[in-house]
């Protein structure tokens, strides 16, 4: 914890999962910032109801990074089987910035990644008015469809 004092983006959540996941990952981050090392968390929710929580480690070779949202999907994958209905993530502001935490979408690899996991998964995003859930695959129009896995049976 960094001694000063970060509003919780939670506040700005209409939406009572994207309230939950937002305050989830802002607990973490919160709680485990570092400068450099850890500046983001994630939360996604599983079908049974469950939080996951990922935390972003860097790296000094970014491309060993890992992102939050993979280290939260990893977790859920760790214990449940669940169908995963929605994530969030939130970055906490460095010393130099205002002290203001936000609620970040996730990048583009994440983005794939979650969705080759979760089709249906949903993300809290700004969309210019405020923060609501959004379908990832929505963010992803041009989804990478490769021969490694079968397709997904689609459901109704």
């Amino acid at each position: 914890m960094t001694g000063r004092r970060v509003a919780d983006p939670a506040a700005d959540c209409p939406d009572p999962v994207a309230r939950t996941l937002v305050a989830a990952a802002f607990a973490a981050i919160e709680s485990r910032y570092v400068l450099d090392r850890h500046q983001i968390a994630a939360a996604v929710l599983d079908a049974d109801g469950t939080v996951h929580l990922g935390l972003h480690l860097d790296a000094m070779v970014g491309r060993a990074a890992v992102c939050a949202e993979a280290g939260a999907l990893s977790a859920a994958r760790l214990v449940t089987g669940a169908e995963l209905i929605a994530v969030a993530a939130v970055r906490y502001p460095k010393p130099t910035e205002e002290a203001v935490a936000r609620v970040v979408p996730p990048c583009g690899l994440c983005r794939e990644l979650l969705v080759d996991h979760a089709p249906r998964l949903r993300g809290v995003v700004h969309d210019g008015t405020g923060l609501t859930l959004t379908p990832l695959a929505g963010l992803l129009p041009h989804k990478y469809v490769g021969t490694k896995w079968a397709p997904a049976p689609a459901r109704p």
